[in-house]
């Protein structure tokens, strides 16, 4: 058999896909990548809040699947919409990788080390409501461009400091003199974070069931709890919105935040269960932060960044 796998066509995305596709290899699929432009790599100078989010690295890809010009889809499950269209399904969620944020400065001292005034960079509102709730004194400036792009900006002096997934960092095998990781309790990472997702067709039961061959079942528990929990919030990537699920045994803890783009407000919750009520879990944290006020701050203004 010969399946299709689209992906976008960064560097790392074609190192994501290569893993998903040598997985599959390994139990005896043929498998061809193919490249997919999407409207967020067209959109590369643009603030993605004001054009739809990170849905934007995904729309092309979906449409692929359900046109069958594809057969399954390999994305960083950060970049999906909690709610996928209609006759398509995630079939599987290989290993993660470390979920961390990590703070890349020009020279030694992390966080604390910046001085006052100093700007740095990130593409995520999340990590701009962080990083101003720790250090109010920081400049955060928006920032686009894949990690090579971003590195040689902060290299050429056009920042003081930025943030990356470290799971992408990984996945490049790229390590940054001056890189640290941010504790994940108090930097919540973004949903999904350091998870692959692999979307396939609802119907396509073959591909489905040896979708097997590359899913860990930890890592599913907690995307599903995650993912449960923007969805019971109604988030989009306008409002810095957080969940991290960690999966110990079967338990499954889960931290979730929302705040406002300025770091001045924000809420925290947390919730202990089974694993297996992942996606109950998920919900609970939600309504929660729902209970406590989160709704006015999903509806405050996105601020700057993208």
């Amino acid at each position: 058999m010969r399946w299709r796998l689209g992906t976008r066509g960064s560097r790392l995305a074609l190192a994501q896909a290569d893993q998903v596709a040598a997985a599959l290899r390994a139990v005896g699929v043929e498998i061809e990548i193919v490249s997919i432009r999407t409207s967020g790599d067209r959109l590369a100078q643009v603030a993605l809040a004001e054009f739809g989010g990170k849905a934007l690295f995904v729309k092309e890809i979906e449409d692929g699947l359900l046109d069958k010009r594809i057969d399954l889809a390999v994305h960083s499950l950060k970049d999906m919409p909690a709610v996928l269209p209609a006759g398509l399904v995630l079939g599987a969620f290989p290993a993660r990788e470390d979920p961390r944020d990590t703070l890349i400065t020009r020279g030694a001292g992390g966080l604390d080390g910046l001085a006052a005034g100093s700007v740095v960079a990130t593409s995520s509102l999340r990590r701009r409501a962080l990083l101003l709730g720790r250090r109010p004194d920081l400049v955060v400036a928006p920032i686009r461009g894949n990690v090579d792009t971003r590195l040689a900006k902060l290299d050429r002096g056009e920042c003081a400091a930025l943030v990356l997934a470290q799971a992408g960092l990984d996945r490049l095998g790229v390590a940054p003199a001056h890189a640290c990781p941010l504790p994940a309790d108090e930097f919540v990472p973004a949903v999904g974070q350091g998870i692959l997702a692999v979307e396939v067709r609802e119907a396509d039961r073959e591909v489905l069931e040896l979708l097997g061959a590359v899913n860990d079942t930890r890592t599913e528990m907690e995307a599903r709890a995650e993912r449960s929990f923007l969805r019971e919030l109604g988030a989009d990537c306008h409002t810095p919105v957080a969940a991290h699920a960690r999966v110990d045994g079967n338990v499954l803890s889960l931290r979730g935040f929302v705040a406002r783009s300025d770091g001045r407000e924000a809420l925290r919750s947390e919730a202990r269960g089974p694993s297996s009520s992942a996606a109950a879990l998920g919900a609970q944290v939600a309504r929660d932060l729902l209970a406590r006020g989160a709704a006015a701050l999903l509806a405050s203004p996105p601020g700057d960044g993208d």
